[in-house]
């Protein structure tokens, strides 16, 4: 049978014939708005099933102002972490019979305001999305005072009044920093992907990533309560490709007074560091320990098993799906930050300062204690 050939789809006025009702009867009971019996209902659901009607998702929204569904702006579809949050959320997001349309921004503001666009032109219900910048928001607050109801996942924006889920990384962070202080690591090495004015922190820098802020907050924070002064050139920012994440990975341990402790700020920074781990013959943990945020299958299968300072990604998007539902259904309260908790997971990556490197560290570390004070 050829295209010319193959049956129309069936339309409201077929149902409407089969069940012997009106077409405006029929129009409402399949697209549950107005007022219609319920033996009605059923003849024209049981109609429909015979027919294998499906119903036209544009003339349904023309009719109750609903398309039933709800658009995902996400920063790095690729990166594993988004991709159990998006799950998360539409799991959650189907069980109340919405449809998920998803966009990726790849951490472009462009990008993030042409999805924001397409969006409300498909007139969704509502929006979740991971902002890519924190200085660049007017698209997100014209969209919610345009009526579309939004949630960020992952992120928040100081001063914009949005509902967030997140994870308190700031205090994960700190943790993981203290405890390998006391193993007596002095330079401790941040990777991140974060888009930034240089690729080396320097005091004073504004991020306007949130949750890579948090992290970098978090690592600052812990030096500063051991009273040590950590070297900006530990951090790297603007890894955002493999071969950024190498050269930042070889310019941390070609320094003078290179890391003993390397932290990646993503599971994909992570396996690129590991990749030149192994490429220098570097020994994790007994030349350089390592760990990564997110927790990821492969990260406690390899050898040795990584330890990771795990989000409740999937949980976060669900979280993120029941605040907009909240929302769609006419919630009033005012916007709020839903914060889950983090938890490190220790494995065998990371050991005590030892050796060598552990009297360099410690050289190091009394040379800046002497300079802070």
């Amino acid at each position: 049978m050829n295209a010319s050939q193959a049956p129309r789809p069936a339309t409201v006025a077929d149902v409407a014939r089969t069940a012997k009702v009106s077409k405006a009867q029929a129009a409402r009971a399949l697209g549950g708005y107005g007022a219609v019996s319920e033996p009605v209902r059923e003849r024209v659901l049981r109609a429909a099933e015979g027919l294998n009607y499906r119903p036209n998702a544009l003339a349904r929204s023309m009719n109750t102002g609903r398309s039933q569904t709800i658009g995902v702006v996400i920063a790095e579809v690729e990166n594993p972490f988004f991709g159990l949050a998006i799950r998360g959320a539409s799991d959650a997001l189907r069980e109340h019979g919405y449809d998920v349309v998803l966009a990726n921004t790849d951490e472009r503001t462009d990008a993030e305001e042409d999805a924001i666009r397409v969006m409300l032109d498909k007139r969704v219900d509502g929006i979740i999305a991971s902002p890519a910048d924190a200085g660049v928001t007017s698209h997100l607050s014209a969209a919610v005072a345009a009526g579309c109801p939004m949630v960020f996942l992952d992120r928040h924006v100081p001063g914009l009044d949005i509902d967030s889920v997140e994870v308190d990384l700031r205090r994960l962070a700190g943790q993981a920093t203290a405890e390998l202080l006391e193993l007596g690591h002095r330079g401790i090495g941040f990777i991140s992907a974060v888009q930034a004015p240089t690729d080396v922190y320097e005091p004073g820098l504004v991020l306007q990533n949130s949750s890579v802020a948090d992290r970098l907050g978090g690592i600052r924070d812990a030096y500063a309560r051991a009273g040590i002064a950590p070297d900006p050139r530990w951090f790297r920012l603007n890894a955002k490709t493999a071969e950024a994440i190498r050269a930042a990975t070889h310019e941390l341990l070609e320094l003078d007074d290179a890391p003993t402790a390397i932290v990646a700020s993503d599971s994909m920074v992570g396996l690129d560091v590991l990749r030149v781990l192994r490429e220098r013959s570097l020994r994790v943990p007994h030349d350089v320990s390592f760990l990564m945020f997110d927790d990821m299958p492969w990260s406690s299968l390899v050898d040795p098993p990584i330890t990771v300072l795990s989000q409740p990604a999937y949980d976060m998007g669900v979280a993120a799906a029941t605040a907009l539902l909240e929302r769609l259904r006419g919630s009033t309260t005012a916007p709020c930050r839903r914060v889950l908790e983090g938890e490190m997971i220790r494995r065998e990556s990371v050991a005590p300062a030892h050796g060598a490197v552990q009297e360099t560290a410690a050289r190091v570390g009394a040379a800046r204690e002497t300079a802070a004070t």
